[in-house]
């Protein structure tokens, strides 16, 4: 399995990417030879090109297309892969496909001559029918083509070519093969679970709470900065925390608390987080010396409540990492394009619905019961009759239907191409200033 070589060696900056882009621009780039595309053509041709676009309709495209209830951990999934990745090997053996100039914003009603050289692209990834024609115009046959493709990049189906899917568009056909095959290895290494199980996808930053064969939920989730990274692991969920503490690793408190204080010794007391010494007595923080890691060796609990930084629910599992998921107080990061903010565990939006599913076969927590608890801010743990299977895990691509494949950032350099690190997640814990404490990363 590729996992590439050290992250800083290998992963590209947006500013590096738009800059090696910039280099590209001259018109003979993007014109190609006339052989590689007589040969592409043949390959969009062929019959044996198999249902490439034989269930996408032009005139009702949308994001629906790309959804569905199967599975990414899922036999059929490594078989669509495997379909997959014979289209696109005949696409680049035919010399892949041309760039797309980034010659500004395209989106719906512009005329632009970069139009035609997007349709072309979309065609050959089975995003648009060939039958739309080459016109300069950007009509609704494009918008619709766009907003799927974006749907299959993680991307806001919004219509509009901006800077990241003029990234995403203008990665080379050869390099979306191998992260094909990249990926097909790391998901034929998972062993998969016949019944109930979560799947949590760090690259997509995404949740599927799967049972009997079906995605029955998806939640979006933020995961790991590149320098604080979730991990890949198999655990089973055993039990909840309602109303928990929480207690700051040492990591934390040396990087984060430690600096706050700096800025503001009354961060501690607004943010009800308590200092306990090794014999259990609190010890008040103007007796610490800030400027030094003294702190780190004290406990930190963070009491139940409104600025609680796991709010009202954690979910534990056995591992190594000691990392866990949660509910955060802090909503607004779940509309994020770029949820790679903790510290490794995972923040689960609409995580009342996952604990209700998790909960269901322990007596006495049905959805009342959690939401009563909740509300009553009353600390108290929930282990399950039956734990549930858990996977961490790192796919950039998949396919859960040969003619729809996904491709995600590879956020952690993990792959092996410089092109397939588009986004720049650093730290940006501080870059705002004094913030509550549920904006730091955790």
């Amino acid at each position: 399995m590729t996992e590439g070589a050290d992250n800083r060696s290998i992963r590209m900056s947006r500013r590096r990417f738009v800059a090696g882009a910039a280099t590209m621009l001259g018109a003979g780039a993007f014109a190609g030879s006339a052989r590689a595309q007589s040969a592409l053509e043949g390959v969009l041709a062929a019959p044996n090109r198999g249902g490439w676009n034989d269930q996408f309709d032009t005139r009702q495209a949308s994001v629906r297309n790309v959804a569905s209830n199967q599975p990414v951990f899922s036999p059929n999934t490594l078989q669509a892969m495997q379909q997959a990745v014979g289209q696109y090997q005949q696409i680049a053996m035919a010399g892949g496909w041309q760039r797309v100039p980034d010659s500004g914003k395209l989106e719906l009603g512009v005329q632009n001559a970069a139009v035609p050289y997007l349709r072309e692209r979309l065609v050959a990834s089975g995003d648009l029918d060939r039958s739309a024609g080459a016109s300069q115009a950007f009509d609704t046959y494009v918008d619709a083509a766009v907003k799927r493709f974006q749907a299959r990049h993680g991307l806001p189906a919004d219509g509009a070519v901006g800077e990241y899917t003029f990234k995403a568009l203008n990665v080379p056909a050869d390099v979306r093969l191998a992260q094909l095959n990249t990926n097909i290895q790391r998901l034929s290494a998972i062993q998969l679970d016949p019944g109930r199980f979560v799947m949590v996808n760090i690259p997509a930053a995404s949740i599927e709470a799967v049972e009997n064969g079906r995605v029955v939920q998806r939640h979006t989730a933020v995961v790991g900065k590149i320098d604080r990274q979730t991990p890949i692991l198999d655990s089973k969920i055993t039990n909840l925390n309602l109303n928990p503490y929480w207690h700051a690793p040492a990591s934390i408190v040396r990087k984060d608390i430690i600096p706050l204080m700096q800025k503001d010794p009354t961060y501690l007391q607004r943010n009800d987080i308590i200092i306990y010494a090794a014999d259990g007595s609190v010890v008040p923080p103007e007796t610490i010396n800030w400027q030094t890691d003294e702190a780190v060796k004290y406990l930190f609990r963070q009491n139940p409540g409104r600025m609680n930084a796991m709010s009202s629910v954690k979910i534990n599992f056995p591992n190594p990492y000691s990392v866990y998921m949660h509910d955060t107080p802090q909503q607004s990061v779940f509309s994020q394009l770029m949820r790679f903010e903790s510290s490794g565990c995972v923040r689960v939006q609409n995580v009342r619905d996952l604990i209700v599913w998790l909960a269901r076969d322990t007596p006495g927590w049905d959805r009342a019961a959690i939401e009563k608890t909740i509300a009553a801010r009353t600390r108290q743990d929930v282990n399950f009759t039956n734990p549930v299977p858990l996977h961490f895990t790192y796919l950039t691509a998949w396919a859960t239907d040969p003619t729809v494949v996904q491709f995600r950032d590879d956020i952690y350099a993990r792959d092996g191409a410089d092109q397939l690190v588009m986004t720049d997640a650093r730290p940006t814990a501080y870059a705002q200033g004094e913030q509550a404490y549920a904006d730091l990363p955790y």
